[in-house]
């Protein structure tokens, strides 16, 4: 392990705890699906970090997590659990909802342009996080569950 140490970022509950209070088909016309969980693993919150719990109310809805203007512009569906406090994580710590995964992480530069891209199993997923946070020019690493895809977390140097 280096000396510095990276950050594992959710994101800001703030951004969407007003939309639990919306109608379903408000909820809809906004492309966004509320759901009970029906089975432990099968939702990973991005604000807490952390996998809803059977019977667990959830927003699926779109998200913007590459906003920079490259080819590498993006977006995809996350999970967000009702009253989920935000990831208050110590840098160095990958969250057991990482873990559990098989991984996708790309690194960026601080323009948006990708870098390098890898595969990791969440267990071992620290050594790749520093390789690519250690790129010349590395500004984050943006972290996807490889096999849906999806978004998961942010890691920059803490």
């Amino acid at each position: 392990m280096s000396a510095r140490q990276f950050q594992i970022e959710g994101l800001p509950a703030a951004n969407f705890s007003a939309l639990f209070d919306l109608p379903d088909t408000e909820l809809q016309s906004r492309h966004i699906q509320r759901r009970i969980v029906a089975e432990l693993h099968d939702a990973p919150c991005r604000v807490s970090l952390m996998d809803a719990e059977p019977g667990e109310e959830v927003l699926l809805l779109p998200f913007a997590h590459h906003t920079l203007a490259t080819p590498y512009r993006s977006s995809g569906p996350i999970f967000v659990r009702r009253n989920a406090s935000e990831a208050m994580l110590q840098p160095g710590e990958v969250p057991d909802s990482l873990r559990r995964r098989l991984l996708a992480l790309r690194a960026y530069d601080a323009a948006g342009w990708m870098l390098a891209c890898d595969v990791s199993e969440g267990q071992q997923v620290e050594a790749l996080i520093e390789r690519l946070l250690q790129l010349p020019g590395s500004a984050f690493v943006n972290i996807h569950y490889a096999r849906a895809g999806c978004y998961a977390a942010r890691a920059r140097w803490a």
